[in-house]
């Protein structure tokens, strides 16, 4: 069985939507379904096609969720020693050398991900590339525009 690195914050943001499915949504479409069949024929009921596909929806996601967190490997890079290499969890600042802009990396799991907040999942390009690497180190890229080069320039266990 393969483990899904996780964060420690994503096993939490996971276990609290799985409580949410669970214990709002799913109660709340159950009672829509019942008032649904109330009102009669199901065939031509809206309100009642609508209400099963959200139950669809919550009991796959709710499966997918327990699967996650089953296989889950917790990793909380605070309680591991800095050694200065970048692993999985650490936040790294990086210095585009093509660019000179200087951008900053969490390496997280694949559901906590989010380049909005500057959140990159292990699995991609650039997070497999710095993976193992040190301050100083150049990393290359390849992107969909070609090579690109990012000096490390600080490695924290944040």
């Amino acid at each position: 069985m393969d483990k899904i690195p996780m964060t420690a914050h994503g096993e939490r943001a996971l276990r609290e939507e799985l409580d949410h499915l669970k214990s709002v949504r799913r109660p709340t479409i159950v009672k829509a379904i019942a008032e649904a069949r109330a009102q009669g024929d199901l065939r031509e009921n809206a309100e009642y096609q609508y209400a099963k596909e959200e139950q669809g929806f919550i009991e796959g996601r709710i499966v997918e969720i327990e699967n996650k967190l089953s296989k889950a490997q917790i990793i909380d890079v605070t309680k591991i020693p800095p050694s200065g290499k970048v692993i999985f969890g650490v936040t790294v600042r990086l210095l585009n050398l093509d660019s000179d802009e200087e951008v900053t990396y969490k390496i997280v799991g694949d559901d906590e991900a989010d380049i909005k907040v500057s959140k990159i999942s292990v699995y991609s390009p650039i997070a497999r590339a710095l993976i193992g690497k040190t301050p100083g180190d150049v990393a290359r890229v390849v992107t969909p525009t070609g090579e690109v080069e990012y000096e490390i320039c600080e490695v924290e266990h944040l």
